[in-house]
């Protein structure tokens, strides 16, 4: 896949805050929005973490340093949504305006048996990928309404829908009534069923839909013209241990590797994090992704090692209304049980 940026040169430069922004997709699209002069802000899990992005950055020799934006690496754990309060806080305190918030960090760690938990109590995929963004754009929204182009994208991926090709493998996404989610504190999936890793990530990226399409309604309830994107980069395979499936990789290493040895240079079904970090780039830039509403995108393959990017349907579930309203309205009323 070839792309490039379609940017004027006169286009001003924007404070970009990132969630999954220290390795991957998120990184290289950091690296590249950088280079082109933007303020990036990348929240990070610790002080270890913050500094040893920041010497990366550094040390990446296609930014060039006079024409280098500037970049904040503020803590954030969103395992932890006090940690995210804390963050939104500090932001608010130092009066910063965001024009752009991008959604991109996203958990999975496929081939366990057992569910890992957040800090406060919640099945750790489903915590970070979903209720930890949900908790965010909240509390960052009055920074944006003072934008002069304001735009909210979530990175989510074509898994949620049970006739993609990804998808249609092994459990399908599925929320059901939202069972687990309705009894609080301490469920493993959001169907109320038991623990599937596979699954869970499925799910929170249908999650990631039914909260953006809820989140545009929202925005235009309220007067405010704030694109909502939601886009799926296919399927990533890093040629490092880093990168998306640096999680599931501690439970089926060997298998990992053959999958990614087929998928990638066999099959050629998957892209490089540079690519998807240029689209990602692109939907922050380009005014060909400026149009108001919700607006799904995918890098859908359509030969062997050819992607193309276009808007794409979503799935039945994806569209349905009641589903987004009780999915919105179950995860308030958690955030409110948790912080209360």
């Amino acid at each position: 896949m070839k792309d490039k940026l379609n940017i004027s040169k006169k286009d001003r430069h924007l404070t970009i805050l990132i969630t999954g922004g220290s390795s991957g997709i998120g990184y290289q699209a950091v690296l590249k929005l950088i280079s082109l002069g933007h303020k990036i802000i990348l929240p990070c899990k610790n002080i270890s973490r913050a500094n040893e992005v920041l010497t990366n950055i550094l040390n990446q020799s296609q930014v060039e340093l006079s024409k280098k934006g500037e970049i904040f690496t503020p803590i954030m754990d969103l395992s932890d949504l006090k940690s995210i309060d804390l963050l939104c806080t500090e932001l608010k305190n130092k009066k910063v305006n965001i024009d752009v918030l991008i959604l991109n960090a996203g958990l999975q760690y496929t081939g366990s048996k057992t569910p890992r938990m957040s800090t406060q109590g919640i099945e750790l995929t489903f915590a970070v990928n979903h209720l930890s963004h949900f908790y965010l754009t909240q509390k960052i929204l009055p920074l944006i309404h003072k934008s002069n182009a304001p735009k909210i994208i979530i990175t989510s991926s074509e898994v949620h829908n049970p006739n993609s090709g990804g998808g249609k493998v092994g459990a399908k996404a599925s929320l059901g009534n939202l069972r687990g989610l309705e009894s609080g504190l301490g469920f493993e999936m959001i169907d109320g069923n038991k623990f599937n890793a596979d699954k869970a990530y499925k799910d929170s990226k249908l999650c990631n839909i039914l909260f953006a399409r809820k989140l545009s309604n929202h925005l235009k309830s309220k007067k405010l013209s704030i694109p909502v994107i939601a886009w799926a980069p296919g399927l990533v395979i890093s040629r490092d241990n880093q990168g998306f499936f640096r999680y599931s990789r501690q439970y089926n290493q060997v298998g990992q590797i053959l999958f990614a040895f087929l998928a990638r240079d066999i099959l050629r079904i998957a892209t490089s994090n540079k690519n998807a970090g240029l689209l990602l780039t692109n939907l922050v830039c380009s005014k060909k992704y400026n149009k108001s509403g919700f607006n799904y995108y995918s890098n859908r393959i359509i030969s062997s090692g050819k992607f193309i990017f276009e808007e794409t349907s979503i799935s039945n579930d994806a569209q349905r209304r009641d589903l987004s309203d009780n999915l919105w309205d179950l995860s308030q009323s958690l955030i409110d049980k948790i912080l209360r």
